[in-house]
């Protein structure tokens, strides 16, 4: 071998070497950057676990056989924002909180708080910021992070919760109460109770939801500000409103009430009566169940758009279906048009209604079916209507 080549030999591997002594150096630096604080305390369950982080710092919260309470801060040592932990217990209940000891003008944690409680113990927790998990826990649990997701699961009881900046996730419960986010998507799936959800900008998700042993429970409430609606199954019926997005049911008993300011709605089989509205998208709404039994109004209304509404064959109505044609559009008067299978009589006007903005015509159609006891109510505006027999 010749002399240039164990040379160049030599030094990768002292390169090498100095690496891999650099590397365990740093990996030693940051794991001593961290410290951890611990306390456990005897407790029974029905106890309750307070935790007010003034400096923020994420949660975890898991339920256990124990009749113990094991807590352990995870707190990052930093030299300009130094916090600490405060950790008391009053008879069965425990109190976790934790302020700066020292702080800069820009405050940030990069704390981790982890409890470990027995599985039916109430819990309050408020955090200036960071995601709260809870995990297997039976009781009362409520309380709000300024910012961070929420994110439960195989929870019992009751919930009353609150994130300022982030997601709602809980599956697998059975929980009464109520979860709102300021902003940030919403996903219910696989519940069981009397829980509503709402979110000011984020789309919402519901998927076999139920009232608890099975039963139909109460209706499927659901409100944002700024996002689309996912409802599975309402079987004792759903009110839904969003400021802008799509609107989809799958399945609903009772009724179905959907609002949308910008967005399409299909409802896909309701057993009961519906009222939908948007401002701008299309309606698809499919009827079914016994014509004769329960209340199967249908009022429909787009600022804009196609409205197809399916019923069965033998349904009593009195039909009402109205279009207007506005001057400004894109489409010929002669586009628009009503299809119904059901006899209707239809009428179209010649003269410009400037009465209400801008000029418009209409296409009307009216008829009735049986004794007409329930109401069909139709309206859009540059739309097609199309009334189908199921």
């Amino acid at each position: 071998m010749k002399k240039n080549q164990k040379v160049f030999m030599h030094s990768s591997m002292v390169l090498s070497i100095t690496f891999f002594v650099l590397l365990t150096m740093n990996l030693s630096a940051a794991s001593s950057n961290t410290r951890e604080v611990k306390k456990e305390f005897s407790v029974k369950a029905g106890g309750l676990l307070t935790i007010d982080l003034k400096t923020g710092s994420s949660i975890e919260i898991y339920g256990w056989e124990k009749e113990m309470l094991s807590a352990t801060a995870y707190i990052k040592n930093d030299e300009d924002n130094k916090i600490e932990f405060e950790f008391n217990q009053n008879g069965n209940d425990v109190e976790i909180n934790s302020d700066y000891v020292e702080r800069s003008r820009h405050n940030h944690s990069n704390a981790k708080l982890v409890v470990w409680v027995p599985n039916k113990y109430n819990i309050e927790f408020s955090t200036m910021g960071g995601e709260v998990k809870a995990e297997k826990v039976e009781g009362k649990l409520s309380g709000k992070t300024m910012g961070g997701e929420l994110n439960f699961t195989r929870l019992k009881g009751y919930l009353d919760v609150t994130t300022m900046g982030g997601g709602v996730k809980i599956t697998d419960s059975e929980v009464d109460g109520k979860a709102k986010t300021m902003g940030g998507e919403v996903l219910l799936e696989n519940i069981k109770g009397d829980l509503s959800a709402s979110s000011m900008g984020g789309a919402v998700r519901q998927k076999n939801v139920q009232g608890k042993n099975g039963s139909i429970g109460k209706e499927v409430n659901i409100t944002t500000m700024g996002g689309e609606i996912n409802v599975d199954n309402a079987p004792n019926g759903a009110k839904l409103k969003t400021m802008g997005g799509e609107i989809t049911v799958n399945k609903a008993g009772e009724f179905a009430d959907a609002e949308t300011m910008g967005g399409d709605i299909e409802i896909k089989e309701i057993d009961g009566w519906v009222k939908a509205k948007t401002m701008g998208g299309d309606i698809n709404v499919y009827m079914s169940g016994n014509a004769a039994e329960g209340k199967r109004d249908a009022m429909l209304t787009s600022m804009g758009g196609d409205i197809i509404l399916t019923v069965p064959e033998k349904l009593a109505m009195n039909i009402d279906i109205e279009i207007a044609y506005t001057k400004d559009s894109r489409k010929d008067f002669d586009d628009c048009k009503i299809v119904s299978d059901f006899s209707v009589k239809q009428e179209r006007s010649t003269e410009w209604d400037r009465s209400k903005g801008s000029p418009r015509k209409y296409i009307t159609a009216t008829g009735s079916t049986g004794d007409g006891k329930n109401k069909i109510k139709i309206r859009t505006i540059n739309g097609n209507v199309y009334l189908k027999k199921a």
